[in-house]
């Protein structure tokens, strides 16, 4: 992939930091076993009478900044007391990450070209081999689009899968880590907290972290969630591995796990507000959108879900920091009335 050349950075940022397709049908019948299976754990865990919220999020401009950064117009939006460009290059960097980790250790180069809807659209592909051997380097995985190579693209949606659960910690080299510490913390700060109150409404958001059981299959280990009575879905129109990997980079995966992960560039928002639909089908299920586009909006608005709108300018009525749990709950009771865990509360 094509690497962001060397920019001269503005004052306040470190200059360390610089260096460092197919059918629908195919992709229905992929979640159709998703949903059944993740139904069944469900009801193995005394879940299917628990009464839960979904929060489907929208992820650039609302629980991250990067494209405002990246073209100037979040530190436009402040009139003057915004050093635009330092924006801009704090965006420049995160983008230099992104693309780094992407083609490191989440097979971009690769897969680049196959961008699927989510991580388990291809299960039915994976035959559950052993991969601790596996080169994937030298398993003739090709651009086309049949069996064969589908079967090995489930294989690298399973080592994502697993290094996504895993972190960027165990992959990173300190010195990198570092590079990511401060350039999240001179990002927050730029932004006056936007990341870390957008990671607190997240947390507040997810109120009972699921255990995390650790199976193995054939060597392997998988990750398997059981969600509590909140749960946290993002749907972004950026391709899935650059998305999972900014999740993992802006620090979001702790609360939203890779299988919650869903990208619309190719199938578009509503289509994925369905398939969240048919998964989380318990009729006591509660939906809340919470986005700053025109196509999650009205695709929200289809489904019949409250959708709150962020606005990243500073005189905006919903915003980080400034969005509270408060605000989103009162948004969601307008629709569905409300519930009687919070009438007891």
């Amino acid at each position: 992939m094509a690497q962001a050349s060397e920019q001269n950075l503005p004052e306040g940022i470190p200059e360390h930091l610089a260096d460092a397709q197919d059918s629908t049908e195919n992709y229905s019948l992929a979640c159709h076993s998703l949903c059944t299976n993740g139904f069944s754990k469900m009801e193995g865990n005394g879940m299917v009478d628990q009464k839960r919220t979904i929060y489907v999020w929208d992820m650039d401009e609302t629980l991250i900044l990067l494209k405002s950064l990246l073209n100037g117009t979040y530190g436009e939006a402040f009139n003057g007391s915004k050093d635009i460009q330092k924006g801009m290059e704090l965006g420049k960097c995160w983008e230099k990450h992104i693309l780094h980790v992407c083609d490191s250790f989440f097979f971009y180069e690769q897969v680049e070209d196959f961008n699927e809807p989510f991580l388990d659209s291809l299960s039915e592909y994976d035959d559950g081999r052993d991969l601790s051997d596996y080169d994937f380097n030298k398993d003739g995985f090709s651009h086309c689009y049949d069996d064969a190579n589908k079967k090995k693209l489930a294989y690298r949606y399973r080592i994502i899968a697993k290094r996504y659960a895993q972190g960027l910690h165990e992959v990173l080299d300190q010195e990198t880590i570092k590079l990511w510490d401060d350039l999240y913390d001179l990002t927050d700060s730029y932004t006056d907290g936007w990341l870390s109150s957008a990671r607190t409404i997240l947390a507040q958001c997810r109120e009972n972290v699921p255990a995390k059981a650790h199976l193995s299959r054939d060597g392997a280990d998988i990750i398997d969630e059981v969600e509590g009575r909140c749960v946290n879905v993002l749907v972004t129109s950026g391709a899935l591995i650059p998305s999972l990997v900014k999740c993992l980079l802006f620090r979001l995966n702790d609360f939203i796990p890779a299988r919650n992960v869903y990208s619309s560039w190719d199938v578009g928002k509503p289509q994925c507000f369905s398939w969240i639909k048919a998964r989380f089908s318990n009729p006591h299920d509660r939906f809340c959108v919470i986005g700053n586009g025109i196509e999650e909006c009205q695709a929200a608005e289809t489904m019949n879900w409250p959708f709150v709108e962020i606005d990243m300018r500073p005189t905006g009525d919903h915003r980080f920091p400034g969005l509270s749990m408060r605000t989103v709950k009162l948004y969601i009771e307008v629709v569905y009335g409300i519930s009687d865990a919070e009438n007891d509360e």
